[in-house]
């Protein structure tokens, strides 16, 4: 199981959002971090096919970004996931399932569980317009999960959360990173110090550092400030 992305761009007219960014992922939970314009949701959102690089390559095991097969094993949670007010959290998955190709019966097990999961299923059959923020993206988190996905890339996926939904969270990314790639963007260290096991950190377009969790000594937010600070 390899995720590559190969000397990755994106460029808009004078500005290059993401310069020339190589790593390879495989098994795990990797944090990537950086300041706001750093170019992290933009490196995401080619590592999930939906936005087509200026130049450079994304594959999983040979299977390139823009084929159907790869979305297949995809599981995307953007900062602002897409959602119809006017469903309930239940009318929302089982639309979501569907697109996935999961037969009902399969469809139901599964919404049941990430309902549970998130702690949304006594307000399962209430409309998402009537959510609070949390609620909400608790709910996009159970749609990122539907498909078991073998790439799981999330971006700020814990805001509006409060504490103890954060260390559940954290938990489940935890377990996900076993059998998955897991990739997580936050401007809260906290997030993924405790659950990554590889940190990236983006810096005006281009990835500065790549290296396993366990060798950074010390606070990973000391760390990181210590090198990106302002």
């Amino acid at each position: 199981m390899k995720l590559i992305a190969d000397r990755l761009s994106k460029q808009y007219k004078n500005k290059i959002a993401v310069d020339r960014v190589s790593v390879e992922f495989t098994k795990g939970v990797y944090g990537l971090l950086g300041a706001n314009g750093a170019g992290k949701t933009t490196f995401m959102r080619m590592l999930c096919g939906i936005l087509s690089p200026t130049s450079g390559t994304v594959t999983f095991d040979g299977i390139d970004s823009g084929e159907e097969e790869y979305r297949n094993i995809l599981g995307y949670l953007p900062q602002d996931f897409g959602y119809y007010p006017s469903f309930t959290a239940w009318d929302f998955l089982m639309y979501m399932s569907a697109l996935k190709g999961f037969d009902k019966k399969s469809a139901h097990k599964r919404i049941e569980e990430l309902l549970d999961f998130v702690s949304l299923s006594d307000v399962a059959k209430k409309k998402i317009k009537t959510y609070s923020g949390g609620m909400k993206q608790r709910l996009g988190i159970a749609q990122a999960l539907l498909n078991n996905p073998k790439i799981l890339v999330m971006d700020e996926p814990t805001a509006g959360l409060d504490p103890k939904e954060r260390v559940r969270f954290r938990n489940v990314i935890e377990n996900a990173g076993k059998e998955s790639i897991v990739i997580l963007s936050t401007h809260i260290v906290s997030d993924v110090e405790h659950i990554a096991d590889y940190i990236l950190m983006m810096k005006d377009g281009r990835l500065v550092f790549n290296a396993p969790s366990s060798g950074i000594e010390g606070s990973l937010e000391e760390f990181y400030l210590g090198r990106f600070g302002d």
